[in-house]
């Protein structure tokens, strides 16, 4: 009975994936800078956009991140992204007593997830941070199917169990990388601050 079920089944696998109806994304933009930098790689954020829509109907996309006021490059940077499909939501970097910086967007993110809960039916998060994992799991069981990307030494096992899929960033990384001279904002969220990344976030958190 089940093996003929399998056989008449309307839909295959990946005709499945491809139904994600109305899409919105949410990107740690500090999580994605450092899975970037540990691949050796520069984003390409236009074709990120176009991967992580793969499609479909996008509602908007979210870039999170810390920001330097005084650092006129990253302005730009930003400017541009703002003009290129994203919805930029920035905080300012706080200096801490080691003389590190750091802007953790973790409850942003958490927020724009749940308030737009009913105006798209897959979440694209892109981030391994497993503080999120409570927010991911709070809007599937609102009927919001989740889909996590990034880097997999960077992601915390509790962020990818409550996912309903999970793509490693080095699998698309020859759709998302930059080709040379493409556009000269590069993003670079603490310039100056070392990085040694922990699974699930960065230290920089």
């Amino acid at each position: 009975m089940i093996n003929d079920f399998e056989h008449d089944s309307i839909f295959t696998p990946e005709q499945v994936l491809e139904n994600r109806g109305r899409v919105a994304i949410f990107i740690d933009g500090s999580n994605l800078f450092y899975a970037a930098m540990q691949l050796g790689m520069e984003i390409d954020y236009t074709k990120l956009l176009c991967r992580l829509t793969a499609g479909s109907r996008l509602l908007r996309s979210f870039f999170y991140t810390g920001v330097d006021r005084s650092n006129e490059k990253q302005q730009g940077f930003l400017l541009w992204m703002r003009r290129n499909g994203y919805r930029v939501i920035a905080k300012d970097l706080v200096q801490l007593p080691d003389g590190s910086k750091k802007a953790n967007l973790d409850v942003e993110i958490a927020v724009d997830m749940m308030a737009l809960v009913g105006a798209y039916d897959t979440a694209v998060l892109v981030s391994g941070d497993g503080d999120l994992a409570y927010a991911v799991d709070a809007v599937s069981y609102r009927g919001v199917r989740v889909e996590v990307v990034s880097l997999r030494s960077m992601t915390s096992d509790s962020l990818i169990n409550v996912a309903d899929r999970y793509i490693d960033l080095e699998s698309i990384k020859e759709d998302i990388q930059k080709s040379p001279r493409h556009h000269p904002y590069t993003y670079r969220p603490l310039s100056g601050v070392s990085h040694q990344p922990t699974e699930g976030k960065p230290s920089t958190k």
